[in-house]
C-alpha cells in the first residue's frame, strides 16, 4: 500500500517538476525585487551618493568605506530591483543569481550577523542566500529567456550547418 501511494507521488512530483521550478524562480525574484523598489521608489528613496550607508562594517572587525560616498543601500536596491527582474524573466540568471547571493551575504553580514537568524530578524537573508544559490546552480529552468534564447540558437547553428552541406 505504502508503495502504490509513494509511486503516485514520484509521479505527481514528476509530472509538476517544470513548473514548479518556474513558479519558484518568478515568485522568489518577485518577492526579491520589492526589495529593491522601495529602496528606489518608494516613500524614502535611497540617494545615489551622499547619504544612506557609505561604508561597510561587518560587525566590530571590519569597516570598509565605499569611494567617493556611494550609498550601499542604493546599489542593494538596484542589484535587487533589477536583478530579480532578470531572474523573474530568466535572462542572464546564472549571472543575476551570483550578484544576489553576494548581495545577501553582505547584507547578512552586515545588518543580520548571528549565528542563529532568528535573534536578528536575518532569516529572510539567509533564505535568499540559499534560494538564489540553488537557482544559479540550477539555472533558470525550461521556461525562461535563457531557454528560448538557447534553442533559437541551436536552431540557427543547425540552420546554418544544414546550409553548408548543400
Amino acid at each position: 500500500m505504502i508503495g502504490k501511494i509513494n509511486s503516485l507521488f514520484n509521479g505527481m512530483a514528476e509530472n509538476s517538476k517544470e513548473w514548479t521550478w518556474t513558479l519558484f524562480r518568478v515568485i522568489t525574484a518577485a518577492m526579491f525585487m520589492t526589495h529593491g523598489f522601495t529602496k528606489l521608489f518608494g516613500e524614502n528613496p535611497q540617494p545615489m551618493m551622499g547619504g544612506g550607508v557609505t561604508s561597510i562594517n561587518i560587525g566590530e572587525l571590519i569597516s570598509w568605506p565605499i569611494p567617493m560616498e556611494i550609498n550601499a543601500l542604493f546599489i542593494t536596491g538596484i542589484i535587487e530591483f533589477f536583478g530579480g527582474l532578470l531572474i523573474l524573466i530568466g535572462l542572464w540568471t546564472h549571472f543575476a543569481a551570483l550578484f544576489a547571493v553576494f548581495i545577501m551575504i553582505m547584507a547578512y553580514l552586515t545588518a543580520h550577523l548571528a549565528w542563529f537568524p532568528t535573534l536578528n530578524r536575518g532569516e529572510l537573508a539567509a533564505m535568499y542566500i540559499f534560494a538564489f544559490l540553488v537557482i544559479f546552480s540550477f539555472g533558470p529552468g525550461p521556461h525562461s529567456a535563457d531557454t528560448w534564447l538557447s534553442i533559437r540558437r541551436q536552431k540557427k547553428r543547425k540552420d546554418k550547418m544544414d546550409a553548408n552541406r548543400l
